[in-house]
């Protein structure tokens, strides 16, 4: 009796910026790993997700959206860093996923696509919250436009969100993948610290509370990080500084009598002790650091690697 081989390897997550790859990853694992908001660039950093199955373990590695830069002047440092690290998400992978929104398709899903043929490198085409789409036969159209003119190892109407549709992807994709033992153990959804997580729930909170431009000049550097033994089990004091660029987006994020930073730092707090599954004490502070989204040393320094 010959028993099931098991398959495993890496996965690059790729597409243009909000169309729901961290929330298809954060589906896959079956986890938090990757921070979601209904913001263009929410994910700045490579990151990886492990979703383990009996039969095979897919290693996610969730991206910033790949988006066209108008120029070398006009584009940022952090704006070139993210495509630099999505596009460097492709090296060395099994497979890719290219993630797109349910009937839409534009000129930076075609960018996208054109990177993946590039690397040379089996592509499954994931059409994502097909949930918005009733009738799905109205989604033939666009399933026929996404198809033409290029070559997808399979296409996976989905919906991340709600779940659905998820297990035939799971299949194909670990078809896809070298037939070996699993990478990482069982009890692992990623391979970043708890640190890093902290940092990251911290800086989906303002990207989810804050207005339209400001998220984008924020950024969020865990200054201390601590597991002490508290009288209930392991908990975790957590010191956190909010970067801004001016004096007047400090005075935003704390917000009048403190009250926006206190709703930041409690959301953030929940999210922290849902994932970590341990008590959190989170100390906020906001300060200024002008003009280090365009700066290179200041995004090292600030966690921004290569």
């Amino acid at each position: 009796m010959t028993s099931t081989p098991h398959h495993a390897g890496t996965v690059a997550v790729i597409g243009r910026p909000n169309v729901g790859k961290s929330t298809l990853v954060n589906a896959l694992v079956g986890a938090k790993v990757s921070i979601t908001s209904n913001r263009p660039q929410t994910t700045r950093h490579r990151l990886l997700g492990i979703a383990t199955f009996p039969e095979g373990q897919l290693l996610l590695v969730d991206t910033p959206g790949i988006h066209r830069e108008q120029g070398k002047a006009s584009a940022s440092a952090m704006h070139r860093w993210m495509n630099r690290a999505a596009r460097g998400a492709l090296e060395g992978v099994d497979a890719a996923l290219l993630v797109v929104e349910a009937g839409r398709w534009d000129e930076e899903d075609t960018l996208a696509y054109d990177a993946l043929r590039e690397a040379g490198v089996p592509v499954v085409l994931v059409v994502n919250q097909v949930d918005k789409f009733k009738d799905k036969a109205a989604l033939l159209p666009f399933l026929a436009q996404a198809n033409e003119g290029r070559s997808f190892a399979a296409v996976h109407p989905v919906s991340a969100l709600k779940r659905k549709g998820l297990e035939p992807l799971v299949q194909s994709l670990l078809a896809l993948l070298p037939e070996q033992p699993p990478l990482y153990g069982e009890d692992e959804i990623t391979d970043k610290s708890q640190r890093f997580l902290a940092g990251e729930l911290l800086r989906e909170q303002l990207m989810r509370q804050l207005g339209a431009e400001l998220p984008y000049a924020t950024t969020v550097e865990v200054e201390t990080f601590a597991e002490e033994v508290g009288r209930h089990g392991p908990m975790y004091r957590i010191g956190a500084v909010i970067w801004v660029e001016r004096d007047g987006q400090k005075a935003i994020v704390i917000g009048k009598g403190g009250t926006r930073l206190r709703e930041i730092g409690t959301r953030a707090r929940e999210q922290m002790e849902r994932l970590f599954g341990a008590k959190v004490f989170l100390e906020t502070f906001v300060r200024v650091r002008a003009g280090w989204s365009d700066d290179e040393a200041a995004l090292r320094t600030l966690g921004y690697h290569d």
